[in-house]
């Protein structure tokens, strides 16, 4: 195993209504897949900070990250702020990950509508 560094790893993903259920499922579609795409164990998980826009208030997302098995991870969710052509029922996710991976390896994820956010992150070989 090479060196471990602090990466900071982005991703989002939206939902098409403010239903519980949507919000989990689309918590864990985008956690699992950031950490598949990072080669990324719970336990390289040092915390994770969600926020959702105003118009998600059914679920806290971080809920999801529990049923996942990251129940000793520092988890915060917040409110995203909220602008005139902001993207509407979007869950965007922060995490800090230790990881043997360069920088530039670092592969972030935007699922969805959310792809839109970072177009210049764009993958097309693996949809992000």
């Amino acid at each position: 195993m090479g060196e471990r560094h602090v990466r900071a790893v982005r991703g989002a993903i939206t939902v098409e209504r403010d239903e519980v259920e949507l919000i989990a499922a689309a918590t864990r579609e985008l956690l699992s897949t950031l950490t598949a795409r990072n080669s990324l164990r719970p336990e390289d998980v040092i915390s994770a900070i969600f926020t959702v826009t105003p118009d998600l208030t059914s679920e806290f997302p971080a809920r999801a990250a529990r049923d996942l098995g990251w129940v000793d991870v520092p988890l915060l969710c917040a409110v995203e702020i909220a602008t005139v052509n902001g993207l509407p029922r979007c869950i965007r996710v922060l995490l800090h990950v230790e990881t043997d991976l360069p920088r530039e390896a670092t592969r972030h994820v935007y699922l969805g509508a959310a792809r839109a956010l970072r177009p210049d992150l764009r993958d097309d070989r693996e949809g992000i």
